[in-house]
């Protein structure tokens, strides 16, 4: 009894000391040639490197990067002082060693203890040496002069693409379910199959270029597991992202509101990952300079962020999104202006629904402000002039109250065929209605009202009604 007592004890021990271990992470470093006091690693993160460790040269020549908890799996940085670097893969197997030399730090590499890690850099180094293969065969090509000879080298090219495929399918089915195979999957970009137009159709190409487009709109992120948060800790995810939202969408406000939503579902409710899209996506809409695109903005912001669904902003943040999307919402584009009733500076009054024009250009200004000091002349040089023999109207409205350089201002640049209005006792609420913070602010409505573009330039308004009255 007494011995079996002391061999559940020790093989206890041992499964404690084997739990440690899988729940921490040593790595040893060895590169010939280099004797710098201090290493780092790095990792990617929205298109960043940023530090995670930093450890000092050994007795031996040697490196340890070394903890008590394991590092979360992704595409690492090995950084040495002089500026080079390699990368590293850190996948489950977090007890390893990496020998290399300085003089080739990828192709002299080696790496021991984690398969995952060691595979990873064997495709690196096929890689390279496929690429070397290559260079020469399509040198060949670019200066080979018969159709045979071209055909010949374009074959060996064929040859070594089929080896390169092999090589990635090996390594998919070896590794199910890791990190490398989720990473490599993500690298391949998805073909989009041979289609054909619908028997009849007027204009084929075009219906199967469009064809195409959608397809590859809706199958864009198909190699890539959006609930796996390790994609996060790679060069290339907001990238792909960016590029998703920036070169393939349409740029229209509806569009990239209802593909935020979609992808942020991919998430499929994996916490890390659905925290990064809605706050990547949302600070692209907040950052962003094209027109309307605060529309998409106020719908990320009412669905993730003040629905409480956001757990990781603080109430501050959440009082001033409030207030920023109160005084956006209203002034959205497509949306009804918001009616006011002000009196011109002759005490007149007008109401901006009951004034008749196909187009309403509404500006808010000031004389003392420099900008408007030079964007107004402009309106009215470029714009008032140049289509007042459309069905046009000119509003101005003036956001301060001293009624004397404001119609100084009128008079010296003979302004008197615009309608010039004012809220000398701040009844319209026009400021939080048009959202006007500073001066100048243009919007351009159509025949009801609607707001057609906001926050335009006046050099940017002729090109705007050329096209909508072209339309028309």
């Amino acid at each position: 009894m007494k011995y079996i007592s002391t061999l559940i004890i020790l093989v206890s021990l041992l499964c404690a000391t084997s739990n440690i271990k899988a729940q921490s992470h040593t790595i040893n470093v060895k590169i010939d040639g280099v004797k710098d006091s201090t290493l780092i690693l790095g990792y990617y993160f929205n298109k960043k490197m940023l530090v995670k460790d930093t450890t000092y040269i050994q007795p031996n020549g040697g490196y340890t990067f070394k903890g008590n908890d394991k590092l979360e799996e992704g595409l690492y940085i090995v950084y040495l002082q002089d500026q080079s670097y390699f990368d590293l893969l850190i996948g489950a197997d977090q007890q390893f060693s990496v020998s290399t030399s300085k003089a080739d730090l990828l192709n002299n590499m080696k790496i021991s203890g984690a398969d995952e890690s060691a595979d990873f850099l064997n495709y690196q180094q096929y890689l390279v040496s496929k690429q070397k293969e290559a260079g020469p065969i399509q040198n060949e090509i670019k200066n080979a002069t018969d159709a045979e000879t071209k055909k010949q080298l374009q074959a060996k090219i064929t040859a070594l693409t089929t080896d390169v495929n092999a090589k990635y399918n090996e390594l998919i089915n070896k590794h199910p379910g890791s990190f490398l195979q989720t990473f490599l999957r993500a690298t391949q970009e998805i073909e989009v199959p041979q289609m054909a137009a619908p028997v009849g159709c007027s204009n084929p190409d075009s219906v199967v270029q469009r064809m195409r487009y959608d397809y590859y709109k809706a199958h864009y992120f198909d190699n890539f597991k959006m609930d796996d948060p390790r994609l996060l800790r790679t060069p290339f995810f907001t990238t792909k992202l960016d590029t998703y939202f920036s070169n393939v969408l349409l740029q229209m406000p509806d569009t990239i509101i209802k593909e935020s939503h979609r992808v942020i579902a991919m998430a499929n409710g994996n916490y890390e990952m659905e925290k990064y899209l809605i706050q990547h996506l949302f600070n692209r809409a907040n950052e962003s300079k094209i027109m309307g695109m605060d529309a998409v903005m106020v719908s990320l912001g009412e669905a993730y962020y003040l629905s409480g669904r956001a757990d990781w902003v603080d109430d501050e943040f959440i009082k001033n999104l409030q207030e920023r999307v109160d005084k956006i919402s209203p002034n959205i584009l497509g949306k009804t202006a918001p009616d006011f009733k002000m009196q011109s500076y002759t005490d007149e009054y007008y109401k901006l629904s009951e004034i008749r024009a196909d187009i309403t250009i509404l500006v808010f200004w000031e004389p003392e402000c420099g900008h408007c000091e030079k964007e107004i002349p402009k309106l009215n040089e470029e714009v008032w002039k140049k289509y007042s023999n459309q069905s046009i109207k000119m509003v101005a409205v003036y956001t301060q109250w001293e009624k004397e350089p404001w119609v100084e201002f009128i008079h010296n640049h003979e302004l008197h065929e615009w309608i010039h209005l004012y809220d000398p006792y701040n009844r319209s609420n026009f400021r939080n209605n048009y959202d006007i913070y500073s001066t100048p602010v243009i919007y351009i409505l159509d025949k009801d009202k609607k707001i057609l573009a906001k926050r335009i330039g006046a050099e940017q308004i002729p090109g705007f009604l050329d096209h909508h009255f072209k339309l028309k």
